[in-house]
């Protein structure tokens, strides 16, 4: 992959990193703050459920911001879009819809049908 290209890879990924930690600092925000003094049952019940559902979402973003770092290092040490599997390629159109992508299609679709054969 061209400089160029990588180059536009890494302002997309920081982009992204960005805004996970964003969105992480504001939901550190509203737990510091606490439940409101005074509100009925109800009320605490809904406002406690949102938050542990926000609480979910930020876990899932924690990984995606490793993940983030990870491709960041990679472009640095030149293996950006580099399958790990297969050693060939990533396409720029995988790259483009999931930037931390480490595997190419053929190799994810394999990964994910022996995952499906070890559940059964």
């Amino acid at each position: 992959m061209d400089r160029e290209r990588l180059e536009e890879f890494r302002r997309l990924l920081l982009s992204q990193l960005r805004e996970l930690l964003r969105g992480a600092d504001r939901t550190r925000q509203d737990l510091s703050q606490g439940l409101e003094p005074g509100l009925d049952l109800g009320d605490q019940a809904y406002l406690e459920q949102d938050l542990g559902f926000r609480i979910r979402v930020r876990e899932r973003e924690r990984n995606l911001i490793w993940k983030i770092r990870e491709a960041l290092e990679r472009i640095d040490r030149g293996t950006f879009g580099i399958c790990q599997a297969c050693g060939r390629e990533i396409p720029e159109e995988r790259l483009r819809a999931r930037p931390v992508a480490t595997l190419c299609l053929d190799c994810k679709l394999r990964q994910e049908e022996e995952e499906r054969r070890r559940e059964r």
